[in-house]
């Protein structure tokens, strides 16, 4: 498994970029059609298991056919999604990438769910060139689709020449959207913030920014992780396997200054939690809060970038308010 770092620092997420791709592509579907040349069996759930015939020609546009309709609600531009997908080439079965396949997940927790892709629809994915991803807006959640048609139709001129892909060759992904979210950019915590606990860190919060978080004076940071619920939230329980939608602010313990936050990016973002695909500190203090949370967390090297000194964060302990604001 390929280690990437996510765009943000945060994430450090551990994903399997398509290495058909030179760059992240753009752009929608070129259309729909439901003469699609793929076998597909295995319910939605369930690893597909996907056969083509050998004298089959992929189509040279876009072509996209739901396979099961969910009932969930509906995938929309800028929404969130949760998805399992599997991806090959047409011609000799060659994988690109995927969700079913079990991995060593580093960071994990024995027994911890499965990997899936959690993304916002609209923007840039490392697993999944762009007009794939477009074809799951307009699903429902519980619905299974299969997208195919050539290279060339799929990716473009994005296509990586040392990928052994020729534009006329086809390719096929069979995607479940297990979840589906929308929520607003802009979403925050809402009332009363509690002060912070002996030894952590204050925290004033104002509205639309990032988060003013200083440093208790001549205090050594924690050893272990430090948590604090500052506003305590009514809604769903966030559970190991979650899309967490999330605000964050980031700064150092050593010298109280930021390093990242949502607010200085496109807001509101998401992260599957209690899989290893962020720091440990997430996964341990963000399992078991609940949507509308606001949590304060003081992360040891050791649960956070150690290890990895590429992140330039691998040496500090690190500090993040986290607004959760929504799941998938």
């Amino acid at each position: 498994m390929n280690h990437t770092k996510n765009a943000r620092r945060l994430a450090a997420a551990l994903t399997v970029p398509v290495l058909l791709l030179t760059a992240a592509a753009c752009g929608s579907g070129d259309g729909k059609s439901s003469d699609a040349k793929v076998t597909v069996k295995g319910k939605f759930g369930e690893k597909p298991e996907i056969s083509v015939p050998k004298d089959a020609k992929p189509a040279d546009k876009l072509v996209v056919k739901t396979l099961t309709e969910g009932s969930g609600e509906k995938a929309e531009k800028g929404s969130f999604v949760r998805l399992d997908f599997a991806g090959q080439t047409m011609k000799d079965n060659k994988p690109l990438g995927g969700t079913w396949t079990p991995q060593e997940q580093e960071g994990a927790t024995p027994g911890a769910p499965r990997r899936q892709l959690v993304q916002q629809l609209g923007q840039p994915s490392q697993e999944m060139p762009a007009k794939v991803l477009d074809a799951v807006i307009g699903q429902k959640a519980g619905s299974r689709i299969e997208v195919e048609g050539t290279a060339k139709a799929l990716i473009g001129d994005q296509l990586n020449p040392q990928a052994g892909v020729k534009p006329e060759d086809g390719l096929v992904w069979v995607i479940d959207v297990v979840g589906a979210q929308k929520v607003d950019a802009k979403s925050e915590a809402k009332g009363d913030q509690a002060k912070p606990e002996e030894g952590m860190p204050e925290v004033k919060y104002v509205s639309q920014k990032a988060a003013e978080i200083t440093i208790p004076k001549d205090t050594k940071p924690p050893t272990d992780l430090k948590e604090q619920v500052l506003i305590k939230g009514t809604g769903p329980e966030i559970k190991a396997g979650d899309g967490l939608i999330a605000q964050y602010t980031g700064v150092k313990w050593e010298d109280g200054k930021k390093f990242d936050s949502s607010w200085d990016h496109a807001g509101a973002t998401a992260f599957q939690i209690g899989t290893g695909s962020v720091v440990q500190g997430w996964d341990k203090g963000l399992v078991g809060k609940h949507v509308g949370d606001r949590v304060e967390l003081v992360i040891p090297p050791k649960l956070g970038y150690e290890g990895q000194a590429q992140s330039g964060l691998d040496k500090n302990t690190l500090v993040f308010v986290v607004d959760i604001v929504g799941k998938v």
